[in-house]
């Protein structure tokens, strides 16, 4: 009870620093501000073959204020909380706006757009973990994955890590708020060999509760699991064909479509998809959705770093392009109302088709399962994609050997449009949600064989 009645004074206090900092900048001359306000605690524990190798306890807090003289704008920051650092640094905003040039869709929100409503989002779970017991978490994580298989040679380690903070955000509209919230993981990586062959791989867990983390044994098992299936990787021939992104890589391919229609990239006119609202992107059978309001997502907010109200919304629905992704900034430059973005997307979601991966993959009958992708090789502006990949053969719909050194290319416009299915496989582990994707066609390039 101390300990919440203790969180609890701290974000009053924070929330106060943010009020006089707000007063501040008017006093200051500034015709408009906004401040963010944010500190952490936590604790990050690795163990590598049997010993400790860190122990680091986080404290951590920063604060940033925006100030506007009209249309001109000046941003600073600091670490340093004491009363005089903080005049300093709105003195130091408001001298750089006084110097800026005037920028007409430059300035805070619309007022009748920001968050009068907080819901409980359920995603402030202390976990009272001890350095001694992270150690104990640790240690028993590696060695599951050690003791799985004699062909396991060696660790890169396990981690704990557990993180606790408060963020408040205020403007001068007479928007402010305060939440707390966690984030706990738990991560083992370990590498195998066999003969000449030696293959690396990981897996992690993480959550907002450490109820729902994985277990230790189990995050260490598929570590080894993950490791030990890519031993004896071939490489391919190039040619076209069917391939299946998992559902821990999948979430990059939507990464790249959101980049596509953010508005930095479309008032830039730096996009492929550049004038496609209410077009045909996707195969009608695609639904990509933000859903804000999960309980204990670790996506989900009531507002965006605007202070914005955030709701569920559709973004693709019958595989057309219903909306973008927009700050307030962003929307004045093309002439659109806001849609909540400022600082991203909240738990975006992709609609499965039903199947699971299993089935995915007979529907897919010969072709590529990638499972690592490595490079950036994505050019926005004409939609071209090639990047490294990682994965397996599949042949008669069912896993033949693992691949690597391979290099999957094709146009995002191409790949979009020809989606077969999503896998109910969903990877909850970020904030993009979103099963397997299998897509009909792409060039896969390798060395002969």
């Amino acid at each position: 009870m101390t300990r919440e009645m203790s969180a609890s004074d701290k974000l009053s206090r924070l929330l106060e620093t943010v009020k006089e900092l707000l007063d501040e900048a008017r006093r200051q001359g500034a015709s408009a501000a906004e401040a963010g306000l944010s500190t952490e605690r936590g604790l990050s524990v690795t163990a590598r073959l049997g010993d400790v190798e860190t122990i680091e306890h986080h404290k951590d807090q920063g604060l940033g204020v925006t100030v506007f003289f009209g249309k001109r704008k000046g941003t600073a920051s600091t670490t340093d909380l004491a009363p005089q650092a903080l005049k300093q640094t709105v003195e130091a905003a408001c001298r750089i706006a006084r110097y800026s040039t005037e920028d007409e869709c430059a300035g805070l929100p619309d007022t009748e757009r920001l968050a009068s409503e907080f819901v409980d989002l359920d995603l402030n779970h202390p976990w009272d973990l001890s350095a001694d017991a992270a150690v104990d978490l640790t240690i028993e994580c590696e060695a599951a994955a050690r003791n799985f298989h004699s062909e396991i040679s060696n660790s890169e380690g396990a981690s704990v890590d557990t993180h606790r903070g408060i963020r408040v955000f205020g403007n001068s509209l007479g928007f402010i708020h305060g939440l707390q919230s966690t984030r706990h993981s738990l991560s083992c990586s370990v590498l195998a060999q066999r003969g000449r062959s030696m293959q690396r791989d990981y897996w992690y867990t993480v959550s907002r509760s450490n109820e729902q983390l994985e277990s230790a044994n189990d995050v260490g098992k598929k570590a080894a699991e993950r490791t030990l299936r890519r031993l004896e990787a071939r490489t391919l021939s190039t040619r076209q064909c069917p391939v299946i992104y998992s559902a821990e890589v999948a979430s990059g391919l939507i990464g790249h479509f959101i980049a596509a229609i953010r508005g930095g990239s479309l008032y830039r006119k730096s996009s492929f998809l550049l004038d496609k609202l209410g077009q045909q992107i996707f195969p009608p059978f695609i639904h990509i959705h933000e859903q804000p309001h999960l309980k204990g997502a670790l996506g989900s907010t009531c507002y965006d770093s605007e202070g914005v109200a955030c709701e569920a919304r559709d973004i693709v629905c019958d595989g057309v392009l219903q909306s973008y992704v927009l700050s307030s900034y962003s929307a004045r430059k093309l002439g659109l109302p806001t849609t909540g973005n400022a600082g991203g997307v909240h738990n975006l979601s992709v609609d499965s088709t039903g199947s699971d991966q299993q089935a995915l993959l007979k529907e897919m009958d010969t072709g590529l399962l990638i499972t690592e992708l490595m490079g950036q090789g994505i050019n926005i502006v004409t939609g071209d994609y090639s990047r490294g990949a990682a994965g397996f053969w599949v042949e008669k719909g069912e896993i033949q050997y693992p691949v690597e050194e391979i290099t999957v290319a094709g146009n995002l416009s191409n790949l979009f449009a020809n989606i077969v299915a999503v896998g109910n496989d969903v990877d909850l582990r970020g904030n993009t949600r979103t099963g397997s994707i299998l897509i009909q066609e792409m060039t896969v390039a390798g060395g002969e064989i």
